[in-house]
C-alpha cells in the first residue's frame, strides 16, 4: 500500500513497524471517540430531565449505557496502549537492529565520508527521537484529527451547521498557521543539528589531542574556542525554540478564539429560536473540553515537523545502497588485475583515470609515486572499499563487483599504518583476525610477528589489557599486534598500507622481519614512500595523476631514469643530510 510505503521512509520503519504505526492511529481515534461517548449520554440525560420524560424505564438504559462506556473506555486504552507503546519499543528495537545491520552491509566508503559524531548521533539520539514521535506524536496527532472530523462532521449533519463552523473554523486555521512553518522549522533544526555536530567534534578532538594542546600552551585558546562551541548550541537552541513558539502560540490564540465565535453565533441564533438552549449549552461545553487537547495536538504537530530531520537522517542510512554479490566466489588464483580503472570520489574530480596492471599471486607488488596519486585509492579499491566508476577489477578472472564483500574480505588480511586497537587484553585484540581460533593458534601468530619481545614485559602477559586503542602500547608494539591478526587470518592477499612508515629502526626491523614471513606465497600489495622499503619488490607500479606512470621490475625502473629512479636518488640524497 502506498500509505505504508511512505510511512516507512518518513519515519525510517521497517514495513512492520509502518502497519503498526496505522494500528495505532486507528486505536487512538477509537479511544477518543470512546471518550466523548459520555458527552452524548449526558446530553440524551439533560434533554430526558428537560422534557420530563426521564420514567424509571429508562433509567437500566443510562445505567447500562454508562457500564458499557465505561467498561468500552477501559478497553480501548488497554489497546492503545499496547498499539502504541509496546509496538513502538518493538519496532525501536527493530530500528536498532536494521541499523546496525544495513551499517555492516554499507561500502566501507561510506563512513570515510560521514562524520562519526554525526553518525553516533544518528544511532542514538535520532533513533530516541523518533521513538518518541512514534508512540506519542503521531498516534495523538492523526488519532485526534480523525476522531474530531468524525464529530464535527456529526455535529454539521444533526444539529445546525452555523454553530458547529463557528465551532470548528478554528481547527484548519490553526494547523495551517503550524504548516506554515515547516520550511523554517526544518532549517532551524538542522543548524541545532550543526551546531552540535561542531561541539562533539570539538569535544572529541580536544580530548584526543591534550597532549599536544599542553605541549604547545595551547590549551586555554582552545578552551575558548570550545565554550564558543557551547554558547553557540544554547543560542541556536533557544532561537528554534523561539521560532517553534511563535507559530505554536499563534495557532493557540486562533484556537481560542473559536470559543467566541461559537458564544456569538450560538447566542444569535438561541436569541432567534434558531437552536435550544441545550444545543448551545452542548457547543460550549464540546469547545471547551475540544481546545485544550488540540492546543496539545498542535504541540505534537509542530514536534513532528521538527522530527523531519531526524527521520531524514536516519533514512539516509537505511534507505543508502549496498554493495551486493555472490557469496560464492569461483576465482581461478589470487592475481589482482586492474583493467582501465577509474574511480572519482564525486563527480567533478577525476582520483583515477586509466589503471592497468596486474598483481601476481606469490609476488609482491608496490603501488609508489607522489601523495594524491591514488595509491591508497587503488589499494581500496582491491578490496572494494568502493566500487570503480570505470573499468573492472579482476581477482582470479572473477569481477570483484560481483562479490559479496564480506565473501571478498574473507580472501584479504590488510595492515594499515593506523592501527585500530580495542580496551581489551592483547589475546582479544589478536583473535579478532579469527574469532574461532584458539589460544594456541594466537600465541603461534603472535610468535610470528614478533609480539613475545615486548608481551613478556607486560604484568599481565597476552592478558594485559592495552587501553582504549592500544593507548599503553607504543606505535611499533601497536603495529606488530595488526600483523599478527594477519598471521592468524592466514588469507592469500595482503594489502599493507604505510606499515611501516613511521617507526624507529629498531621496530622496523622487527617488523620487517615479520612482514616478510607474513607474505610467503601470497598475493601482496604494498603501499610505501620509502624506497628501501619496496627495493625487494617483484614489481614495482608508479602511479601518478591517476595514472601508470611506470611499472617494471626494480631493476628495469632504475635503468629507465624515470620516476622511480628520480625518488631514490633524491631519498638517498636525504639520507645523508646532517644538521651542520
Amino acid at each position: 500500500m502506498k500509505i505504508i510505503e511512505t510511512l516507512q521512509h518518513k519515519f525510517a520503519l521497517s514495513h512492520e513497524g509502518a502497519v503498526d504505526m496505522v494500528k495505532a492511529c486507528i486505536s487512538v481515534t477509537v479511544t477518543n471517540i470512546a471518550l466523548m461517548m459520555p458527552a452524548g449520554i449526558l446530553y440524551v440525560l439533560i434533554q430526558d430531565l428537560l422534557n420530563h420524560t426521564l420514567t424509571a424505564e429508562r433509567i437500566p438504559f443510562y445505567v447500562i449505557g454508562s457500564v458499557v462506556i465505561l467498561v468500552l473506555i477501559v478497553l480501548t486504552n488497554f489497546i492503545q496502549y499496547n498499539a502504541t507503546f509496546l509496538s513502538t519499543y518493538k519496532e525501536s528495537g527493530v530500528r536498532r537492529t536494521a541499523l546496525a545491520e544495513r551499517l555492516r552491509k554499507l561500502p566501507l566508503s561510506f563512513f570515510e565520508r560521514k562524520n562519526i559524531a554525526d553518525l553516533t548521533t544518528t544511532i542514538m539520539s535520532d533513533c530516541a527521537q523518533i521513538e518518541t514521535a512514534s508512540s506519542h506524536w503521531v498516534p495523538e496527532l492523526i488519532g485526534a484529527l480523525i476522531s474530531t472530523a468524525i464529530v464535527g462532521i456529526s455535529l454539521f449533519l444533526f444539529f445546525d451547521w452555523r454553530i458547529a463552523l463557528a465551532s470548528f473554523w478554528v481547527i484548519p486555521a490553526s494547523f495551517l498557521i503550524v504548516w506554515a512553518s515547516a520550511k523554517i522549522q526544518k532549517q532551524a533544526v538542522q543548524k541545532n543539528n550543526n551546531v552540535k555536530m561542531e561541539l562533539a567534534d570539538g569535544i572529541q578532538e580536544c580530548l584526543e589531542t591534550m597532549r599536544d594542546l599542553r605541549s604547545n600552551s595551547a590549551q586555554d585558546s582552545y578552551m575558548k574556542e570550545l565554550d564558543s562551541k557551547i554558547q553557540n548550541v544554547e543560542k541556536q537552541a533557544i532561537f528554534t525554540e523561539l521560532k517553534l513558539a511563535v507559530f505554536v502560540n499563534a495557532a493557540a490564540i486562533i484556537l481560542k478564539l473559536g470559543i467566541a465565535t461559537t458564544a456569538l453565533v450560538g447566542g444569535t441564533l438561541l436569541a432567534s429560536g434558531e437552536i435550544s438552549l441545550l444545543t448551545f449549552f452542548m457547543f460550549l461545553m464540546l469547545v471547551s473540553r475540544l481546545y485544550d487537547p488540540m492546543q496539545i495536538t498542535l504541540q505534537n504537530f509542530a514536534a513532528i515537523i521538527a522530527t523531519t530531520v531526524q527521520c531524514e537522517r536516519l533514512d539516509e542510512v537505511l534507505s543508502h545502497e549496498i554493495q551486493t554479490g555472490s557469496e560464492k566466489m569461483t576465482n581461478q588464483g589470487y592475481d589482482i588485475t586492474f583493467s582501465h580503472v577509474a574511480f572519482s570520489y564525486d563527480e567533478e574530480t577525476a582520483v583515477l583515470k586509466d589503471v592497468s596492471f596486474t598483481a601476481k599471486q606469490g609476488e609482491v607488488t608496490a603501488l609508489i609515486g607522489p601523495s594524491g596519486g591514488g595509491k591508497t585509492t587503488v589499494s581500496r579499491l582491491a578490496a572494494r572499499f568502493w566500487d570503480v566508476t570505470g573499468g573492472n577489477i579482476t581477482l582470479g578472472g572473477m569481477d570483484i563487483s560481483q562479490i559479496d564483500p564480506e565473501t571478498l574480505f574473507s580472501a584479504y588480511s590488510i595492515v594499515f599504518q593506523d592501527v585500530t586497537l580495542f580496551n581489551q587484553s592483547i589475546m582479544d585484540n589478536i583473535r579478532i583476525g579469527r574469532k574461532d581460533a584458539s589460544d594456541e593458534e594466537i600465541l603461534q601468530a603472535a610468535k610470528l610477528a614478533n609480539c613475545d619481545e615486548f608481551v613478556s614485559h607486560l604484568p599481565d602477559g597476552y592478558q594485559t589489557v592495552i587501553g582504549e586503542n592500544g593507548s599503553e602500547l607504543s606505535g611499533g608494539e601497536r603495529q606488530r599486534i595488526s600483523i599478527a591478526r594477519a598471521f592468524l587470518k592466514d588469507a592469500p592477499i595482503i594489502l599493507l598500507d604505510e606499515a611501516s612508515a613511521s617507526l624507529d629502526v629498531e621496530n622496523e626491523t622487527a617488523i620487517q622481519t615479520a612482514l616478510s614471513r607474513l607474505i610467503k606465497n601470497k598475493t601482496v600489495i604494498v603501499i610505501a614512500h620509502r624506497m628501501r622499503t619496496v627495493a625487494g619488490a617483484d614489481k614495482i607500479v608508479v602511479l601518478s595523476d591517476g595514472i601508470v606512470k611506470e611499472s617494471g621490475k626494480p631493476s628495469e625502473l632504475l635503468q629507465k631514469n624515470g620516476i622511480f629512479a628520480q625518488m631514490m636518488k633524491t631519498q638517498n640524497a636525504g639520507q645523508n643530510w646532517s644538521i651542520t
